[in-house]
């Protein structure tokens, strides 16, 4: 006889806090799968991780290439943190990231958050980096829900089977 008992994740809310390719597309891609499993979403993004709701950024992010110890490029090639430092690289290295998305139909920023959003995730921004980077409501993606304290992300994300993923 078995004490194990299922708690069903019923509502997931995750925190993206960088803005790099990897970074978002990761938050993106919880965040999609966790809509299309029927599990409430909440996004919420801070500090850097705004660029991928500011209009004017979402669909330009790059990868970080510098101390990125295991960027890996398409081939499988581990790319030496100290070749990031030649100019160009990161742009090139972005480049190269967005064509291998493409190839596998990964969509654009701006087309997961559509997906999301549709699905009946909710994306937030954060207050203090909104304050801190001087944005304002109309810089932020027609998507994002609202623009949140920490305390009110946290009232958003509390329940039973919730949880909160920093991503």
């Amino acid at each position: 006889m078995s004490t194990e008992q299922n708690y069903p994740i019923k509502k997931v809310n995750l925190i993206c806090a960088k803005g790099a390719i990897e970074d978002v597309y990761a938050t993106l891609v919880m965040g999609n799968g966790a809509v299309m499993e029927g599990i409430e979403t909440n996004i919420f993004f801070t500090f850097f991780g705004l660029d991928a709701i500011v209009k004017k950024r979402l669909d330009k992010l790059h990868t970080g290439v510098v101390g990125n110890s295991a960027l890996r490029l398409p081939g499988g090639f581990r790319m030496p943190t100290l070749l990031g430092v030649i100019p160009g690289m990161e742009s090139f290295t972005s480049w190269m990231m967005m064509g291998q998305m493409a190839k596998l139909d990964i969509p654009p920023v701006s087309e997961f958050l559509d997906l999301i959003t549709a699905g009946g995730g909710k994306i937030y921004a954060c207050k203090l980096a909104m304050d801190m980077f001087k944005f304002k409501a109309e810089d932020l993606s027609e998507h994002v829900s609202g623009i949140l304290t920490i305390g009110e992300f946290y009232a958003h994300a509390g329940g039973e089977g919730s949880q909160i993923i920093f991503t």
